[in-house]
């Protein structure tokens, strides 16, 4: 008796010669699929890619090739130019801004503000020199003023800092016939220690910092906020390399202070009244670096209660400002 066979299985025994069709897969396979279409005509290919996207561009009705930035063309702008400014809020740091006649774009105010004497001088002054004053909500403004930020119902639009070069910094003061006192720092990445010591330095008579290019702090919003204003009076100068500035400003006999918690010298023992001095802050966690460390004509320890371990580089900074402003005062 045969065996039942599996459902839709085929019994080669019941049927000879070549089953039906297969004679055409032969002839498929050796005409081929013709010729190689070119890399461009690919869709999948990198070169594919590239050609709709240029076509893409053409249709839309750019120039040139897509994602390829024109060189020296003036007329080019960033994709962030729109929007590249800075939101200064509280009202020291507006007034003061508006007193300076930083180039603002507009005025924000919050609507039902109390009106004290700082505000009414701020419209004055924006209305005199014709910048837009725009009443707004207050979370709008707390959305301006960012996460942290306090703006006491004032906001203003400024452009992004201008920065001083160091040398030019230094001439200025020495035309104006003032003993320079300046402050460098070094490693500080805090905006809100930047704009701390932006408000000593103009509090004890100093006039100017240098920051280096990189790893630092810059002059952002919440630099003018923490200088409550100061920022608008006391240039920044931008250092492309600390170190070779640090030892240029002491071929022109200026005296460069490291603070430091292991300096050989306490700072209230120093004479430093009669001469331009530069103060070199460094970061509270890494202090100063090695070679800035090396470049220093003397590096002083600020006395502190064996309790604490450390001061913040902006306490650090101010101590130091005080320091050195009581002893020029005193001569």
């Amino acid at each position: 008796m045969a065996k039942p066979g599996r459902p839709g299985a085929r019994n080669p025994g019941k049927k000879k010669g070549p089953l039906k069709g297969t004679g055409g897969h032969s002839r498929k396979a050796l005409e081929g699929r013709g010729p190689t279409p070119k890399a461009e005509d690919r869709a999948w290919h990198p070169a594919g890619k590239r050609k709709a996207a240029e076509e893409r561009y053409a249709a839309a009705g750019g120039k040139g090739r897509p994602g390829v930035r024109a060189v020296g063309n003036p007329n080019r702008k960033s994709p962030k130019a729109a929007d590249d400014t800075e939101t200064v809020t509280g009202r020291n740091s507006v007034l003061e801004a508006l007193r300076a006649k930083i180039p603002a774009t507009a005025m924000y105010i919050a609507q039902r503000v109390e009106m004290d004497d700082r505000v009414k001088e701020m419209l004055s002054i924006a209305t005199n020199r014709g910048i837009p004053v725009l009443e707004v909500t207050r979370p709008e403004l707390d959305r301006m003023a960012g996460f942290d930020g306090v703006h006491q119902g004032v906001a203003l639009k400024v452009p992004p800092y201008s920065y001083a070069h160091p040398q030019d910094l230094l001439e200025q003061i020495i035309d104006r016939g003032e003993v320079p006192l300046l402050v460098a720092l070094d490693g500080v990445t805090d905006p809100r220690n930047l704009g701390a010591i932006i408000r000593s330095t103009g509090a004890f008579g100093g006039q100017g910092l240098i920051i280096p290019q990189r790893r630092s702090a810059s002059v952002n919003s919440a630099a003018w906020k923490t200088s409550a204003g100061a920022a608008a009076r006391i240039p920044v100068a931008l250092a492309a390399n600390l170190t070779a500035t640090l030892k240029e400003f002491k071929k022109q006999g200026v005296f460069v202070l490291g603070l430091d918690g292991d300096g050989d010298v306490s700072l209230p023992a120093l004479e430093l009244a009669d001469r331009p001095v530069l103060i070199v802050v460094g970061s509270e966690g890494k202090g100063l670096s090695r070679l800035v460390t090396e470049t220093c004509d003397q590096v002083v320890s600020i006395p502190i209660s064996t309790a604490t371990e450390s001061l913040n580089a902006g306490i650090a900074a101010s101590v130091a400002l005080y320091q050195v402003s009581t002893m020029r005062a005193a001569r």
